[in-house]
């Protein structure tokens, strides 16, 4: 583990970027020698994230892709079952397509949240002046000032 430090400092802006995506922690991990980001979920579900086949690369911008892969930890001594995986030359694209792929094998659970999605204000919202600051949830109320 002592070059856990080392690629934290070099993928700040990726931890950062996976924990604002998942919003849970993100942290570098050593499995077996290489280095993974790693983002642990809900349900004994965890993501790893990274840039090279092997790992993390030791030159942050020369990869070329990232591999984001979705697992999910057996209780019994069995190797933990990869769930969804895809590839993106950026991060959070890559680990979005993660996601979708989770859901279209049918492996998504409510638990998995919309990581990420931003709420949307309903398109038939009005979009007078008074409105701007209204929060964006179901059942909200919107007080006029006027």
């Amino acid at each position: 583990m002592p070059l856990t430090k080392k690629f934290s400092e070099k993928y700040n802006d990726a931890l950062i970027a996976l924990a604002t995506a998942t919003h849970r922690p993100a942290n570098v991990v050593n499995l077996a020698g290489d280095y993974a980001i790693r983002v642990d979920l809900e349900y004994n579900r965890y993501v790893l994230a990274t840039n090279t086949g092997r790992g993390l690369s030791d030159e942050p911008d020369t990869s070329g892709s990232w591999t984001v892969r979705v697992f999910q930890t057996n209780i019994a001594s069995i190797p933990d079952t990869l769930l969804g995986e895809a590839a993106d030359p950026w991060l959070v694209d890559a680990f979005d397509s993660a996601l979708t792929r989770l859901e279209a094998d049918g492996n998504k659970i409510v638990a998995d949240a919309d990581f990420g999605d931003m709420a949307r204000p309903d398109a038939t919202a009005s979009t007078a002046s008074t409105d701007v600051m209204a929060p964006a949830q179901a059942g909200s109320s919107v007080v006029s000032l006027s």
